[in-house]
């Protein structure tokens, strides 16, 4: 039970983060032998599944090392990653029947839309500075995090479970700061780009009125 709660949550929170890499590397662990999936997920170990799972983490990898266009590509796969995430879940909880498969479908997916706002929303962030160092390593960062947590969940998921805990109760503060900060941002941006005071360049008052003088 604890390896499968693992697995479960695992699944749901690493797709929020890098979906494709989720699914590749469970494909690849059941089809080597390294984890016994469940059948659920037996889907996974499918060549044309490893094929295209690995052909779209090869698109991911490159489009998310690009400022601007990592958060395009974010906001496109708020529609992809969840629905996912809560898939992949139901399929690792096994044969513990309907009522397991929807709790599992239920906390993947959430866990999926938490770990994916948090990944979207510091992007933005991030976006914010000039250079693109910090991007590049928030990307290698993500993808090591996920599987580094995807080998853990299946090897060892009581570490798993605490540090998922630890993970949680730090998004749980983060995530205001990451929208408040996005917040600031987007009126700094309106102020930059809308005029200062929100006022028209060639006027002398708010109401738009001809210049004095």
């Amino acid at each position: 039970m604890t390896q499968t709660l693992a697995l479960t949550l695992g699944a749901g929170w690493a797709s929020g983060i890098n979906l494709y890499a989720t699914i590749l590397l469970l494909g690849l662990l059941g089809a080597t032998g390294t984890v016994d999936l469940p059948p659920g997920l037996d889907i996974l170990m499918d060549p044309l599944v490893l094929f295209a799972a690995g052909f779209m983490y090869l698109v991911e990898f490159v489009t998310d090392k690009v400022p601007g266009v990592d958060t395009a590509w974010d906001s496109l796969h708020t529609f992809v990653r969840i629905p996912a995430g809560a898939m992949l879940a139901s399929g690792a909880a096994g044969d513990l029947g309907p009522g397991a498969d929807v709790a599992a479908a239920i906390m993947g997916g959430g866990l999926a839309a938490a770990s994916h706002f948090a990944k979207a929303g510091s992007r933005v962030l991030i976006n914010a500075s000039p250079e693109p160092f910090t991007n590049w390593a928030a990307s290698f960062g993500e993808d090591a995090g996920v599987v580094g947590g995807l080998l853990l969940a299946v090897s060892h998921p009581v570490v798993f479970l605490i540090l998922l805990a630890v993970f949680l109760a730090l998004l749980i503060w983060l995530i205001p700061k990451i929208w408040r900060g996005i917040g600031r941002l987007f009126r700094f941006l309106g102020r930059a780009f809308g005029g200062r005071d929100g006022r028209d360049p060639g006027t002398n008052d708010v109401g738009g009125g001809p210049p004095s003088g």
